[in-house]
């Protein structure tokens, strides 16, 4: 795709050029006139009119759908763009087919959106986009893998027009802005969008990432034209920032009148005074530069431009910063990293991490956000989306973050559909635990297959269950900083549960869940080692029912069996009647089998019993608890259990 002079990417952007043009006579001419200078919203009017009175062009439907493309409306220049290529297939450019192909993925369409960049590869393009796109088919599957890491919300100081472009500086935030209520006086307004020129403006930060007490940045640094896009050395003392072409109240142009970008210098001179303005002396009136960022060590300064050797619309540069005013020479960043489009809006973390937005690789939709770890060099590495919700189908662009804190900053026009200001956002990275682990038996240590287990928040409320397969190993993943509970059950086990606090940062815990065989019965209960059905009696009732006697005749045969056994009876009742009435009750059933055995042949000395009333209830079934007969039959009843 052919870098043209009217698509830098830095105009799409709310803030680019100025022109001079051509007073014309007719409609058309005067339309070109306002499309020539960047007035693209009166430039869009007239087209409308143009069209509307049945006049129709491949130069109208280009320069209509840019008028939509350069202010970010996707959803009108997908409209037009579509009418150019279904009404003028042959002499559609190939650039517009890649254009509207990214109109199509800001409106969802993703599947029509791939076949208009499968068109634009046809049309004999060798182009980076296109090695890309066709390198990585499932690029929806790969961001959808990338996605969730962060949470994403407006934040307040958000005004009616434009607002963007965050940096940090020191424990503040700067941003631009072309608010009409933050400042005072005349408001110059741009032809680009019908907005005020943006300055800068500064705010507080507290502990959440929350913003308040905006005002603007005093001194020399805001102009009646644009700025935006700082970098603040660490010690606060020197920005490095974009601005159009302006310094010393003197404009400059390139060879089409325009008034390009670039980037600049100050000093600060007491507490936020900024001063002492210089130009970089790698700019030029004929090329933009814009977007700085510095490296960690603030010995290299990366930015964004569109000078004699960029692959693309604007590319990703450095220079090496030699000394006071002195600098080596730009270095373009490669085929690795830039595109024939747009690559901008760069910035580089404390973790040595470049975040730039970009919309010449497979994203979403309109400038998407990349990451790449710099290697020792300062070069790029492996690159990749940041995913949803930092990324949507529109613009998102000026991603900044201070990893030790996980929260930042994120610009995007996200708001609705057609043309949306440019809005700040606040991200809040998650931070997530791996917690995985193992359930095997306490005693033996021999894994447990098939165990539950559950994770549970801080107040017991279940997050999460599974059922762990052949390895009896689990794995959840947990925010940090948090308290969480993990249980492991398993039939004819005794459960395992622990609890335990989350650390601050992102890492790896390992739990060992052990669980122990349940005795299925207990050593000194005859009825159970037996297998002996429950002895029940009737509602009122202590005389030895016939099933029961069925089941004493098991414990007479042991007893018989083993002259040395000692049983103690116990009697048990359910809820309903007296206390007193359901002891009196409960002694009688225990005598009643005690008797049942002495009469059957048992030495009296071997038997002792006891009744316990419903005090030893096997089930809910207390007092004035609706229970059904079933249930309370199974607190009627005798156990047998072995004394020493």
């Amino acid at each position: 795709m052919k870098k043209t002079s009217q698509s830098l990417a830095f105009l799409v952007l709310l803030f680019l050029c100025t022109s001079t043009g051509f007073g014309q006579i007719n409609q058309i001419k005067k339309a070109d006139k306002q499309y020539d200078k960047y007035s693209y919203i009166d430039a869009q009017a007239i087209y409308l009119s143009v069209v509307e009175d049945g006049y129709e062009s491949v130069e109208i439907f280009e320069k209509l759908g840019n008028t939509y493309y350069f202010n970010s409306d996707y959803s009108n220049a997908a409209k037009w763009y579509g009418k150019l290529v279904a009404t003028y297939p042959e002499d559609t450019k190939a650039e517009y087919y890649y254009r509207l192909a990214q109109c199509l993925k800001s409106t969802g369409n993703y599947d029509e959106s791939d076949r208009m960049m499968t068109v634009f590869a046809t049309l004999g393009s060798d182009d980076i986009i296109v090695k890309n796109f066709e390198a990585n088919p499932n690029y929806l599957s790969d961001i959808a893998f990338e996605s969730g890491a962060y949470e994403v919300e407006k934040v307040q100081i958000n005004t009616d027009n434009s607002d963007f472009g965050t940096s940090y500086y020191m424990d503040k935030l700067v941003f631009s802005s072309a608010s009409t209520t933050i400042i005072e006086g005349e408001v110059k307004v741009h032809e680009w969008n019908n907005q005020p020129f943006l300055d800068f403006f500064m705010a507080d930060i507290d502990s959440e990432g929350k913003l308040s007490n905006v005002e603007s940045l005093a001194g020399d640094i805001n102009s009646e034209y644009h700025e935006s896009s700082a970098s603040f050395t660490k010690d606060g003392s020197t920005v490095y920032f974009t601005r159009n072409n302006f310094i010393d109240g003197k404009k400059g142009r390139d060879k089409n009148k325009s008034i390009l970008l670039k980037v600049y210098k100050a000093t600060k001179s007491g507490e936020h005074f900024w001063t002492n303005i210089m130009e970089l002396p790698f700019n030029s009136n004929q090329y933009s530069v814009a977007h700085p960022t510095l490296s960690l060590d603030e010995k290299r300064l990366y930015f964004s431009s569109d000078m004699d050797g960029s692959l693309g619309q604007s590319d990703i540069w450095f220079v090496d910063i030699l000394g006071d005013n002195t600098y080596g020479s730009p270095v373009n960043l490669g085929p690795s990293i830039n595109t024939e489009a747009r690559e901008s809006f760069p910035f580089i973390s404390q973790k040595n991490n470049l975040y730039y937005s970009t919309d010449g690789r497979a994203g979403l939709g309109g400038l998407d956000v990349f990451y790449t770890v710099l290697d020792e060099n300062g070069l790029p590495t492996e690159i990749k989306n940041l995913g949803e919700p930092v990324n949507s189908t529109k613009d998102d662009f000026g991603f900044i973050i201070k990893e030790d804190k996980r929260i930042g900053y994120l610009s995007s026009n996200r708001g609705g559909d057609g043309f949306v200001n440019d809005d700040i956002y606040r991200i809040q990275e998650k931070c997530e635990i791996t917690l995985n682990g193992v359930v095997v038996d306490k005693i033996s240590g021999e894994i447990i297959p098939g165990a539950l287990v559950i994770l549970m928040d801080s107040k017991n409320k279940v997050i999460k269950k599974l059922t762990v397969g052949d390895d009896a190993v689990f794995t959840f993943m947990v925010d940090c900083e948090l308290q969480y509970s993990v249980r492991a059950t398993k039939d004819n086990y005794t459960p395992d549960e622990k609890s335990f606090v989350t650390p601050k940062e992102t890492s790896s815990l390992k739990l060992k869940m052990e669980l122990e065989i349940i005795d299925p019965c207990p050593v000194n209960d005859l009825g159970c080692k037996l297998n002996l059905q429950p002895i029940y009696f009737d509602l009122d009732r202590y005389n030895i029912r016939k099933d029961a006697a069925t089941e004493l005749a098991k414990i007479l045969g042991a007893m018989k069996k083993y002259p040395e056994l000692v049983i103690h009876i116990e009697s048990h009742t359910d809820s309903r009647a007296t206390h007193r009435y359901n002891e009196i009750l409960s002694d009688r059933r225990a005598a009643s089998t005690l008797s049942w055995l002495v009469d059957h042949g048992i030495d009296a000395s071997r038997l002792s019993s006891k009744g316990y009333g419903e005090t030893r209830l096997v089930n809910k079934c207390s007092d004035d608890v609706d229970c059904t007969e079933v249930e309370h039959q199974l607190n009627r009843r005798s156990m047998f259990i072995i004394q020493d």
